[in-house]
């Protein structure tokens, strides 16, 4: 299998079937079907920034997908191409609006081509079925908002939908989404009830479009199961009114997220539940035995396919703790299993395992006695099977009514970390109304920890410094007993270069992806030590020198599937991609939890729900682990929201991020897959995560036992890791004290010239950071480098440098001339050099951004059409910045100069070319 047939296939099993009346799919070979909505042809296929940023040899739609199908299976009686024709030459004219191109500009959806009457009445004279496609995007700067073309319908949709509706009985809606929207108007009176069938396609990546005609036609089937709640209404959510706020926003929904939250205070305010999804098969669904011993509980059940279609389904296992003093959700998801695909009358023994003290409570206000543990506390604790958080039904255990436990059991003693400072109420259960539980409100426990001391008996012990010895990175390589001494050897200076991590367009790694760490200036290559690269994802590879990679499905999708062991095959062949492009770690998976729908990175992660998100993280992890290099876990933590990503304060009691926030992170670090992590912008109860002390020592690295890398967001900023306040990118200092390794990212050859004037240095003098918290850094980042693929390619010279050969060797009539050393940019951005030597040259720019939301992209700076070097170009809120591009050799003649835009509303002022006496020998030259 290829990796865009593995594509295909996951993108196939994560479909969520909502509705089918009537059974309207999957479609027969006597069926024709006519083909409504732009997204038909402009499917889109990731949600956007950096997550989806991936250039592809190609992508699918629906129409021209359907039509390969009935060309190649007769999948269908035809496909309306009048109708067809019609939406092409409409889009001619009524191009796809990308917001100007600029970071976070696209909007959520597109205006839909107006139908006339006449349009659709002679479609539904010849075709049976109707589809109608409403895509939707969002992502990084840009959460979804409560407004129409983005949670609600268009007016364009909805008068597009009437008109179908009107003409057609059998209407097939088709959600290509990055995320949930609303749903109630499939029950709408306008649309007469023929919305027959809807599905959630989601966004499959390059082969989204083949994938969902496939599902269409039957020659695959839906076997997605949702991953969130999808509510009545958007304020239905808990955490609405506290969502896409600045500063301090209160997480006072605390525990009760997603299903836990609708479970227990409001089960009729569900439209479609979490873990719901139809089949176009039925199963019959029956627990064999079910058992209890030494805290495993073991659930047996019989799945048997009882329709006329194969399929699979998905059995969930859900507890339901006794509320004891602490308050807890009427359900949680504990185990999950899926079948193997199930011919019609077929059977299937699905074998469930899972821990009881697994699902344990963490005390935060010591209401049990036992503050600051996780317990469970005494009484039934029962237990639920079925297909759905909503519909599964109670069983019995060892022929009980569930599992008894006669006192309060402590599973695990810890230490108060990360408590918040600001006090908030937070929600609680009261008495139990029925189905219900009342609703009541208690005080967050606040912190009463004393940081400065915690801080200082961890501190980690110092090396002391021994200069040059000899040792060499081969030699570590060898024998990793040697790292310590390796260690000896590196001086101050270039320990505080090796925190620093440089950008996007780097020739000291893969040029094009995000970032070059660990070797990365002269003195530390010529201790062997190499760069390792790292690359945007988590859905695929993203070179922005335009070279093409493979798009996989969106996160969200991925966790729809409910199949951990395709997901881990699909990001094996993702982990060949990188090694061949010589990328050592993917920056992903995303594991956050979608505490609202209407973020607009929810696309980048897995679910409501902690459990499901860390075994879809585990197995992304495993396979690229497998495939020899490594995916980079983010955004740790609590990031539910695009909205003043970089300035708000998430307010959270520590319970909630101990059973929600954190969990999926600490299953994926203690599964032993985890070897580099990315913290997030946002602070967390008034510490910024890229300096929060308790998140990254006190809990990642010392309660769950993490040795691994830790790195920052791009330009992140930090506070003081003890003090708290305000937040600067300066800050290094508390970086590396709360635990964290790498600062991403300064400019490209910057990290040596501490180009943005991080403070490193002056504290080691103040004595406000350690020698050995700074070679703690080093080892962390040094050992990741061992683990790497970079580790067993051949070491990289600092600076590849290309060398051009001209044609011209007399002046160019048709356009300007400069002369090395002088500035140039005229209108349009091409001029011509002319070279006086043979020698070296080097490319310097002068250019600004718009914006301050710092985003990276580049401008490419060509030579006679080939790319020379790039301007790396990240936001500077105008103020012009000058950078070094790259050196390369030229011949004497005359050159043709171009620019070439990544993303637009990056505005290049001077190109500065000019030689140097550097002989181009033993330099790694590339010949153009």
């Amino acid at each position: 299998m290829t990796f865009a047939e593995k594509i295909c296939q996951v993108a196939e099993e994560g479909v969520v079937l909502l509705k089918n009346e009537d059974r309207v799919v999957p479609f027969s070979k006597e069926d024709s079907v006519a083909v409504f909505g732009r997204c038909q042809f402009e499917y889109y296929r990731s949600g956007m920034g950096s997550g989806g940023s991936v250039h592809v040899s190609y992508t699918t739609n629906l129409t021209d997908s359907l039509l390969e199908l009935c060309a190649s299976h007769k999948a269908l009686a035809g496909v309306d191409t009048k109708l067809a024709k019609t939406y092409r030459d409409w889009l001619q004219k009524n191009p796809f609006d990308n917001g100007g191109g600029g970071w976070a500009a696209e909007p959520w959806s597109q205006k839909e081509m107006p139908l006339s009457d006449s349009v659709v009445l002679e479609s539904a004279k010849n075709h049976s079925k109707a589809i109608f496609v409403i895509g939707r995007t969002a992502g990084e700067d840009k959460d979804n908002k409560a407004e129409k073309g983005s949670w609600y319908l268009s007016d364009g949709e909805r008068s597009a939908l009437e008109k179908i509706c009107s003409a057609f009985e059998n209407v097939c809606v088709v959600l290509n989404v990055s995320n949930i929207m609303d749903m109630e108007w499939i029950f709408d009176s306008a649309f007469k009830g023929h919305i027959k069938s809807v599905l959630v396609s989601w966004q499959g990546g390059q082969e989204g479009g083949r994938a969902i005609a496939r599902i269409l036609c039957g020659c695959a089937y839906p076997s997605g199961k949702l991953s969130d709640t999808i509510a009545r209404h958007v304020d239905s959510y808990p955490s609405a009114k506290n969502f896409g706020n600045d500063g301090n926003v209160f997480y006072q929904e605390d525990i009760y997220v997603g299903y836990r939250y609708f479970s227990t205070f409001a089960p009729e305010e569900v439209r479609f539940p979490f873990g719901f999804g139809l089949s176009y098969t039925t199963f019959s669904v029956e627990t064999q035995k079910a058992s209890f011993k030494d805290d495993s509980v073991f659930v047996q059940v019989n799945v048997k396919n009882t329709g006329t279609h194969a399929g699979k389904e998905v059995v969930q296992v859900y507890v339901e703790a006794p509320q004891g003093v602490l308050g807890k959700p009427r359900r949680v998801l504990a185990a999950f299993a899926k079948t193997s695909e199930l011919a019609a009358g077929s059977c299937e023994v699905l074998n469930l395992e899972f821990k009881l003290s697994d699902f344990a409570s963490y005390d935060d206000s010591g209401a049990t006695g036992n503050k600051s543990c996780f317990v469970l506390e005494e009484g039934l604790y029962k237990i639920f099977v079925g297909t759905d958080v909503q519909n599964a039904e109670q069983i019995s255990v060892d022929g009980k009514a569930g599992i008894e436990l006669e006192k309060l059991k402590v599973v695990q003693t810890l230490s108060e970390a990360s408590s918040p400072s600001v006090p908030f109420k937070r929600i609680k259960p009261g008495s139990l109304l029925g189905e219900k539980y009342s609703l009541l409100e208690e005080d967050v426990p606040l912190s009463k920890i004393n940081l400065a001391e915690r801080i200082q008996k961890n501190l980690p012990k110092e090396i002391p410094f021994t200069g040059d010895k000899g040792i060499r990175f081969k030699d570590v390589i060898n024998d990793r007993s040697k790292l310590n001494d390796f260690i000896a050897q590196i001086d101050k200076t270039e320990l505080a270069a090796m925190i620093r991590g440089e950008g996007m367009m780097s020739q000291k790694v893969t040029v094009g992806i995000a970032a070059a760490y660990g070797g990365i200036t002269q003195k530390l290559r010529d201790f062997g030590i190499p760069a390792a690269g790292c690359s945007d994802g988590p859905s695929g590879i993203r070179l922005d020198t335009g070279k093409e990679a493979n798009l996989m499905p969106i996160g969200t999708l991925l966790a729809c599937t409910w199949n951990p062991k395709i997901i881990e095959e699909l990001y094996t062949f993702e982990g060949k991609e990188l090694v061949q492009y010589e990328i050592d770690t993917l920056l992903g998976p995303g594991v956050n939890i979608h505490r609202s729908p209407l973020n607009g990175r929810n696309f980048e992660y897995y679910s409501e729900d902690p459990l499901l998100s860390g075994f879809m993280a585990i197995s992304a992890l495993r396979g690229l682990n497998r495939a020899g290099a490594s995916g980079t876990i983010k955004h740790f933590a609590a990031n539910s929201q695009e909205a003043f990503r970089r300035s708000q304060n998430s307010v959270v009691s520590e319970r909630a991020l101990r059973e929600i926030y954190l969990k999926a992170f600490e299953r994926a670090v203690k599964s032993g897959e985890v070897k580099s992590l990315m913290t997030s912008y946002n602070a967390i109860n008034g510490h910024w995560s890229a300096s929060n002390f308790d998140l990254v020592t006190t809990i990642l690295r010392n309660e769950w036992g993490y040795s691994g890398l830790v790195m920052t967001d791009w330009w992140a900023t930090m506070n003081d890791c003890v003090l708290g306040g305000s937040d600067t990118l300066k800050n290094t200092a508390s970086l590396i004290r709360s635990g964290n390794d790498v600062y991403m990212v300064v400019d490209n050859d910057g990290a040596e010239k501490n180009c943005y004037g991080d403070n490193t240095l002056s504290s080691l003098e103040a004595g406000t950071l350690s020698l050995g918290e700074l070679q703690n850094a080093a080892r962390n980042i040094l050992n990741f480098i061992l683990d790497a693929p970079v580790s067993k390619r051949p070491l990289r010279p600092l600076k590849i440098f290309k060398s051009f050969t001209t044609a011209l060797t007399k002046m160019p009539t048709d356009g300007k001339i400069a002369k090395e050393g002088e500035a140039f940019l005229p209108e349009g951005g091409v001029f011509y050099l002319q070279a006086e030597h043979d020698a070296m040259y080097n490319i310097s720019g002068t250019y600004s951004k718009d914006g301050d939301d710092l985003s990276q992209s580049v401008s490419n700076i060509m030579i006679d059409g080939a790319q020379a070097a790039s301007l790396e170009c990240r936001s500077t809120a105008g103020i012009e910045t000058t950078v070094n591009a790259a050196q390369v050799h030229l011949e004497k003649g005359f050159y043709k100069i171009s620019l070439e835009h990544t993303m637009p509303g990056i505005k290049v002022k001077q190109i500065i070319i000019s030689s140097e006496v550097i002989t181009p020998v033993s330099l790694g030259v590339i010949s153009i």
